[in-house]
């Protein structure tokens, strides 16, 4: 399940394939098999995955999968969009919203590694607006926040 900031709406691995495979077909992309299957591995997950998870899992599906395997998938989710790569932790997770290309932000639960997707534009616009005044072209930007998320932080 992923988390996405409007009010922590959840959506499910199945509305999240569905949506890349309608966007697959619209942008004239190959959804290859491996790189579904790496895809339904994220977005099945509770936390972000990192790639050597990733490749035991396909390992157990199939054993002559290998590291380019993943690599390659990855490589395709990302530059589509479809799913993020997590700097501070290097690991993955799908984007909730995949269908276009939007700056985002991270909060990360160090406790329990639930990560919620932020979609501030003010916020982003604001940020790039500073960096510009530098003198600075920004080409990307993601923000990572690590802390405890409400559930963690609240006592029992």
């Amino acid at each position: 399940m992923t988390y996405c900031a409007v009010a922590l709406h959840h959506h499910t691995s199945a509305e999240i394939l569905a949506t890349v495979e309608s966007e697959c077909v619209r942008r004239n992309l190959r959804l290859t098999p491996q790189r579904r299957r790496v895809l339904e591995l994220i977005a099945g997950s509770e936390r972000p995955m990192k790639a050597y998870d990733l490749l035991d899992q396909l390992k157990k599906e199939l054993s002559s999968a290998a590291p380019p395997t993943v690599y390659r998938a990855l490589d395709f989710l990302l530059k589509e969009g479809f799913v993020h790569r997590l700097e501070s932790i290097n690991a993955f997770l799908v984007c909730p919203h995949p269908t276009q290309a939007h700056p985002t932000q991270f909060l990360i639960c160090d406790d329990c590694g639930v990560v919620q997707e932020l979609d501030d534009k003010e916020l982003s616009m604001r940020l790039f607006e500073r960096v510009r005044a530098q003198g600075f072209a920004p080409v990307q930007q993601m923000v990572e926040i690590h802390g405890h998320c409400a559930r963690c932080s609240t006592p029992s």
